[in-house]
């Protein structure tokens, strides 16, 4: 039975969470169909400049992403300190580029004088705004229903587009949060339509080998790899953005060459630092999905989730002691 939505996210637990989103018809969301040889490719276009563009608006990060043939992949960071420094303007602002808010906040924008009960209502509403810009059910409907009603267009139809709820998975510690984005990141390798992480069109590992490779920088709309986060540093993933490409390189290999594969854990300093062998990595990559279902990370960090979000029972919880275990 499905859970609700609130039972699948605690910011106190964790801000990073996985995002599935699919198609619903026979027609792909991108890619080729095969029956009628009509190509929907341009598709993946939207949705990737959909997503980095709301990355810029709500205060929510993106870690990873790939857009694939009938579905999405995306990983997030909820900023919520974020959105709460945001003064009434820029909450505004933000909430307008999406929505067109209310009489009130149309005319609080456009500077017009407002009365003292005005200006209270104005605040509740405000409220409500800046908590849906940092909410992950927000974010994924003004990405859904925007590419919904560019593709029904196409189409010229009407109807649904995608299932009626997106899978949302909790990332509770660092090495689920890795292991998750390198399994968003290899999903075009694993479905056999790119050879390497860089030929890996609409996913952000390529965009960030681009961006690396070519401006010697890392993408704005994409979370930054900080290396070795210390206390009072900027935020960011605690690990170098060298290591990591490294490591999904080295992942993808094992992948593509269809049989069981070997990293070298003293060539991988991620590996090391997350205390994960081989054979661990390489299952978290692969089956990361199968593996998990709500929420993914150590035992321990399950057992509090479930207790936050009122679970009688957290399935996945066997593979946390197997594959998220320190060796």
């Amino acid at each position: 039975m499905p859970q609700s939505r609130k039972s699948q996210i605690s910011l106190i637990d964790t801000p990073y969470y996985h995002c599935v989103s699919r198609c619903v018809r026979q027609s792909y969301l991108c890619g080729t169909n095969q029956l009628t040889g009509q190509s929907y490719e341009h598709r993946r276009g939207w949705v990737e400049e959909r997503l980095l563009f709301l990355s810029t608006v709500f205060a929510i990060d993106i870690c990873a992403y790939a857009v694939m043939s009938n579905h999405s992949h995306v990983v997030l960071c909820v900023d919520k300190p974020l959105a709460d420094n945001w003064d009434t303007e820029s909450v505004l602002k933000r909430y307008h580029t999406l929505h067109k808010g209310t009489l009130l906040t149309q005319k609080f924008i456009n500077g017009d004088t407002l009365t003292q009960g005005e200006l209270i209502t104005l605040d509740d509403t405000v409220e409500i705004y800046r908590k849906r810009l940092y909410d992950i059910s927000w974010f994924m409907r003004d990405l859904n229903e925007y590419i919904a009603r560019e593709a029904n267009k196409e189409d010229d139809c009407t109807g649904r587009f995608w299932e009626g709820r997106f899978k949302s998975q909790a990332l509770l510690d660092e090495s689920a949060v890795l292991a998750c984005m390198a399994y968003v990141d290899l999903n075009p390798i694993r479905a056999k339509i790119a050879k390497t992480p860089e030929t890996a069109t609409h996913t952000s590992i390529k965009k960030r080998i681009h961006a690396a490779k070519y401006h010697q920088a890392q993408p704005s709309t994409l979370m930054h790899f900080a290396g070795n986060l210390k206390e009072n540093m900027l935020k960011g993933i605690a690990y170098s953005l060298k290591d990591y490409c490294e490591l999904i390189d080295t992942t993808g290999r094992c992948i593509r060459d269809d049989k069981a594969g070997y990293i070298d854990n003293t060539q991988s300093p991620i590996l090391q630092r997350l205390g994960l062998d081989s054979a661990q990595w390489l299952a978290l990559t692969t089956e990361f999905e199968k593996h998990f279902c709500y929420a993914a990370g150590g035992e321990q960090m399950m057992n509090t989730f479930k207790r936050h979000t009122h679970h009688q029972r957290i399935r996945g919880m066997g593979n946390a002691r197997q594959l998220l275990k320190k060796v």
